[in-house]
């Protein structure tokens, strides 16, 4: 699906053929949301014949520059209107927040934005919205009766102001038909990739994600929630807590010896972990140590016995288990899958 040749030329120009993927900008928009999808899709142009890329292009109320979040000011290629001329193959629908005086995130969600998107939702191949770019789907009813995931700071909001939608706030990106929803702000760069790899195949998505130097093209499966970012704790006591257990993540660790470690007793302490972190300490220190297997299996040959132990799992049963439950795969199929090589040629050499 391409543009007509006079929009095509509001745009900047486009080789025909190319998939036209459109962008929606308005006022507040988070600022890697737009930025991040459009790099990804670049890094396909060098890793294919350029006619079968991709042209993106930027879509808003009106030609004016539109400021971001994050203070940038960006210019939209055509308007809504113009695009609703044409037809589109993905049309992107990024998200915006704003924050109260509690420090509690609220998606926006403008009801004339959300009657464009459903305008052009119609003229699009396909759908994907990025963070809370998934409240402006579910308000259009893009989502009724799909599962659907978005940043996990307003997944129980998308749930209580949409009954219709099945959300699920763990998985990076979730693909219901031609409707796709991405998580927190930078899987954007993990939708982009699995986008590229719908149309253009997994290799050609791989080569593009060594491009950007992603440790790995995450799986949809896999848990939006990585440890090293988990949500910052307001209580000192959780944060000295997480940092205790990254440092000796191999040794036993029970909720005795943390609870004993924070000087509260093991009920309060699970109290914590719950409401600071949303797990329970069993939990969350299993989910260190499968965040740590990962890095060595994805960066090591160690054997899967001393990934087990270097790790704190103590037997490969438990490693296995442990990722079986956390990333629906096993320790040899990820490590397949995502070993980085130690050593690459440079580009055109040999």
């Amino acid at each position: 699906m391409v543009l007509p040749d006079d929009v095509r030329r509001a745009a900047g120009g486009s080789a025909p053929g190319r998939r036209l993927i459109a962008i929606v900008l308005f006022e507040g928009v988070d600022l890697l949301d737009v930025t991040g999808p459009p790099e990804v899709f670049s890094l396909a142009l060098r890793e294919t014949d350029a006619a079968a890329g991709y042209q993106v292009v930027l879509v808003a109320e009106g030609k004016d520059a539109v400021t971001t979040s994050a203070g940038v000011r960006i210019l939209p290629d055509i308007t809504f209107e113009e695009a609703a001329a044409g037809g589109i193959d993905t049309l992107i629908v990024p998200g915006a927040v704003t924050v109260d005086a509690e420090r509690r995130v609220h998606p926006l969600v403008d009801p004339a934005l959300v009657a464009w998107v459903k305008l052009l939702a119609g003229r699009s191949h396909r759908i994907a919205s990025v963070c809370v770019g998934a409240h402006l789907l579910a308000a259009a009813g893009l989502l009724d009766g799909k599962r659907a995931t978005t940043h996990w700071s307003t997944a129980r909001q998308l749930a209580a102001d949409h009954p219709a939608v099945r959300v699920d706030a763990d998985p990076i990106f979730i693909r219901e038909g031609n409707v796709w929803t991405g998580a927190g702000i930078s899987a954007c760069l993990d939708l982009s990739l699995a986008l590229i790899a719908d149309d253009l195949g997994e290799a050609v998505a791989l080569r593009v994600a060594r491009q950007l130097v992603m440790y790995l093209k995450r799986a949809s499966g896999q848990s939006q929630f990585s440890v090293p970012l988990e949500q910052v704790s307001e209580v000192r006591r959780i944060e000295d807590l997480r940092h205790y257990i990254l440092d000796r993540v191999a040794e036993p660790l029970t909720v005795a010896d943390l609870a004993a470690y924070a000087h509260v007793s093991d009920r309060h302490l699970t109290r914590l972990f719950k409401t600071e972190l949303g797990a329970t300490p069993h939990a969350y220190i299993e989910s260190v140590r499968v965040e740590k297997a990962r890095h060595e299996l994805e960066s090591t040959d160690a054997t899967l016995e001393r990934v087990a132990s270097r790790c704190g799992f103590g037997t490969v049963d438990t490693l296995v288990r442990a990722f079986r439950r956390r990333l629906s795969t096993t320790p040899t199929e990820y490590r397949r899958r995502f070993r980085v090589p130690q050593h690459q040629d440079a580009p055109g050499a040999g």
